[in-house]
């Protein structure tokens, strides 16, 4: 279990996002809440116990991310967890033939390259032994998502950031960063809406890529902990 270093979670601010960063901070881990309204960060942030702060991020503006990533730098001189946590539009109220691109051109915007953006600016600051995470999704998986329509956005766009982690993870294995994806389940969240399980089993479903040892698995999907189909 990871009880040392710095820890950044995008879109840290509610749900699973909060759950993860407030488990590392107790833990011991100085975790920065990357957020794009610092209000709510730091309203996100009270009650938690151990090391916090609040930085205001938006993924999908390179100058915003260039200036977290400069901060951390300077402040910390590195990082050893990297949460890409941050997403949007669970589209669900359309189809794949009919659906507003502009909904599509945003979902990929923040959900693939603003994780792809991020994992760049961050990768030279990533230490050996670090943890890249990608939270994905059962709606990006062909293996669990089969015919079914519905969400198309989301679903291509967890799709496409499942490609990223294996990219990514082929990449920085020389540097011994494992890079994996996460399914947190269907989580009773603003996203994800009522019904769904507790937050706390999302975010530790997340955890188990933070926590996996050196000698652990990179580029794969896991949900709990066990592997699921790309």
């Amino acid at each position: 279990m990871r009880t040392s270093g710095v820890a950044v979670v995008t879109g840290a601010n509610r749900g699973i996002g909060r759950e993860v960063a407030a488990r590392l901070a107790a833990r011991g881990v100085t975790t920065v809440l990357a957020v794009r309204d610092e209000a709510r960060g730091q309203e996100a942030a009270r009650g938690m116990t151990g090391p916090v702060v609040v930085r205001r991020l938006d993924v999908a503006d390179p100058a915003s991310v260039g200036a977290l990533a400069s901060w951390l730098a300077a402040e910390h001189g590195g990082v050893d967890v990297l949460v890409n946590n941050a997403a949007v539009h669970y589209d669900t109220w359309q189809s794949a033939a009919d659906a507003d691109l502009r909904v599509v051109e945003e979902a990929l915007a923040v959900n693939v390259v603003g994780a792809w953006r991020m994992a760049v600016a961050l990768a030279p600051l990533l230490r050996p032994g670090g943890r890249l995470v990608n939270v994905s999704s059962g709606a990006g998986s062909f293996g669990e998502t089969g015919s079914a329509g519905g969400a198309p956005a989301y679903s291509v766009s967890k799709a496409a950031l499942d490609m990223l982690t294996v990219k990514l993870a082929a990449d920085l294995r020389r540097r011994r960063v494992l890079v994996n994806a996460v399914c947190p389940g269907w989580v009773a969240t603003d996203m994800g809406g009522a019904g769904g399980r507790p937050v706390a089993d999302g975010a530790a479903s997340i955890l188990f890529a933070v926590d996996v040892p050196d000698d652990g698995p990179s580029g794969g999907f896991f949900r709990d902990g066990r592997r699921i189909p790309w």
